[in-house]
């Protein structure tokens, strides 16, 4: 495709929220402008119009529900999670019965009533003042736009699968509906107007591994279909009309990811060893079985965390023995003879299964959630435990329990094992009498009590995400605090520091499966303070390992000894970059 002739560079600044750079012509969506007619219904013809939109609604949950199959296939289980926000708007009985009554009460059609109250609801939504909540908004209004458009028999604005030529897209909002339509083919990237980096819209562009820039605030009016523009991920920049000498930086760039991708394929088997010979166990996070095949491919030693719930959410019905039985070897056997650990259901929080009689909590992050629910669902645990000890008998299966706050929750789970070793025995099923069982470590409790813990146990593994927030008390998606989330925080070192002790005093590993292990920036300093094991989602496999073949263990010593005696977070992290970029400079070169 020839270069257009450029007119002037110009620079919008957003905020990166995908990897990457391209350039290419601008493909501009506007935002819908469909009215919503108001029509008045006789009286006769109401419960016809509730009856069109109790259809439109099932027609809606249908292509919901096929999206979300057609994304979890495609980038993963965790993606097409996010469709599980969309699905919970058609089960909304407040906003449902509010648009019922318009109908009857008012004698509205049922476009009209569904438009003005979800409306209402995503207004209200889009006007707190917190990033997750108005993201929501985002999602409510994606799914009133599908019902309204089976309402009315209207077609999408654009079919993004008829775009013919490769172009930047550029819009207003993107839709995660719409975000899983890109085909990479075709679209070199994208960039919005709105949007944050926990957007759902976000999360998908970094699965579809394209570059995406969003809060651009007014560029899709300001832009026009056909300019030319280069797109930059990593720094969260668009520029129209890029100079020749703009042009050749963004070159380098484009020449030294290149260079970096060829690296990190080259290392994707090899193992990950020091300089000086440490070697650590660097495994996967997955949450579906398919995702074996992206543990593979990144060179994973195995799953170091299987999220066990994603096999529970958006059913209709609860998994059974069985079912999660085949989920469990499937993995197993795809992976062996490396480790699957498995961990039990953590179910609460933000995850609960849509048929259970969840109670409202004020603070659900502290209240009846993972080991404290599958205690008191012993029915539910059963069939978990069970499944997962029949699997085990691939032999390379381990089973951890999640949020353990004391040795109380322990033995309790232990003895639960226990029993249903002794059926399956009595039942003459085979599994593997040599099981191993650890705990996940995200409370500070569990910490203080990890001697106590490592005597029953044969591994423990951090789970840091849940350890930084209950330790700092910090909501990261609340944007008032989320400046406070410090996983160098020397409270967090010196807990880290800790448990690996305790571990290593009984003889059994210490593992991290939270975010801090997918880091390079911190690969060092976990390695420095003792951790056996780093588990990550598998795309950041490779750009660990890579680090930790280019890093001497004795410089991660030196710096896990100056991170337990500094007194400043912010000190520590611009240490851990400095040795970071020091010894894998090419993981950081992305600026222009």
């Amino acid at each position: 495709m020839p270069e257009p002739a450029r007119k002037g560079e110009r620079i919008f600044r957003g905020i990166p929220v995908s990897a990457g750079v391209c350039r290419g012509r601008v493909l501009v969506l506007g935002k819908s402008h469909a009215t919503v007619s108001k029509r008045e219904i006789a009286p006769a013809k109401v419960a016809d119009e509730v009856t069109r939109l109790e259809q439109a609604l099932a027609q809606t949950r249908q292509q919901i529900l096929d999206v979300q199959h057609k994304v979890s296939i495609g980038m993963g289980a965790q993606e097409g999670g996010i469709f599980d926000a969309h699905l919970l708007v058609l089960e909304d009985r407040t906003l449902l019965d509010e648009v019922i009554r318009n109908i009857q009460e008012k004698r509205v059609n049922a476009e009209y009533a569904f438009h003005v109250v979800a409306e209402k609801y995503a207004s209200t939504l889009a006007a707190i003042e917190d990033d997750y909540l108005r993201e929501r908004a985002t999602d409510m209004r994606d799914v009133t736009s599908r019902i309204l458009n089976n309402l009315t028999g209207r077609q999408e604005e654009v079919d993004l699968k008829k775009i013919k030529e490769p172009c930047i897209i550029i819009s207003y909002d993107l839709s995660p509906s719409t975000t899983a339509q890109l085909d990479k083919k075709t679209v070199l990237g994208f960039a919005t107007d709105v949007g944050g980096k926990t957007s759902h819209t976000a999360i998908m562009a970094r699965s579809l591994r394209i570059p995406a820039v969003v809060g651009l605030k007014h560029a899709s009016n300001e832009l026009e279909t056909g300019d030319y523009a280069l797109l930059d991920g990593f720094n969260g920049v668009i520029i129209i009309n890029p100079t020749d000498q703009t042009l050749f930086e963004y070159g380098q760039i484009i020449r030294k990811q290149v260079t970096l991708q060829e690296k990190l394929r080259d290392i994707q088997f090899k193992p990950a060893v020091t300089l000086d010979g440490h070697r650590i166990t660097l495994s996967a996070n997955v949450e579906q079985p398919a995702d074996s095949v992206e543990v593979i491919a990144n060179g994973g030693e195995g799953v170091g965390l299987f999220r066990t719930e994603y096999l529970f959410i958006n059913r209709e019905t609860m998994p059974t023995e069985d079912e999660q039985y085949r989920a469990y070897q499937q993995v197993a056997s795809a992976l062996k003879p490396q480790p699957v650990v498995i961990r039990t259901l953590d179910l609460g929080g933000d995850k609960f299964h849509s048929q259970l009689q969840a109670p409202t909590e004020l603070n659900p992050f502290l209240g009846w959630r993972a080991i404290r629910y599958c205690l008191q669902e012993p029915t539910i645990f059963r069939a978990q435990l069970r499944a997962i000890l029949r699997a085990s008998v691939e032999g390379n299966i381990k089973v951890m329990y999640p949020m353990i706050s004391g040795v109380d929750e322990l033995n309790q789970a232990n003895a639960l094992l226990d029993q249903y070793k002794a059926e399956l025995r009595a039942e003459k099923i085979p599994f593997d009498e040599n099981l191993e069982v650890g705990a996940m470590i995200e409370v500070p409790s569990a910490v203080m009590v990890a001697d106590t813990l490592a005597k029953r146990l044969k591994f423990l593994s951090l789970g840091t995400n849940d350890l930084i927030q209950y330790t700092l008390a910090v909501d990261r998606m609340n944007e008032k605090v989320a400046h406070l989330y410090e996983p160098t925080h020397p409270a967090i070192l010196r807990l880290i520091k800790s448990t690996v002790e305790a571990g290593h005093r009984h003889k059994i590993w210490v593992g991290v499966c939270g975010e801090m292990a997918g880091d390079p920036v911190l690969t060092a300093l976990l390695l420095g303070l003792g951790v056996d094991e780093l588990s990550a989602a598998p795309a950041l496999v490779p750009p660990v390992k890579f680090l930790i073949r280019r890093l001497k263990m004795s410089e991660a010593k030196d710096l896990a000894d100056f991170a337990l005696t500094c007194e400043s977070a912010s000190e520590i992290l611009i240490r851990c970059q400095a040795l970071a970029r020091d010894i894998a400079p090419s993981l950081f070169e992305n600026k222009a």
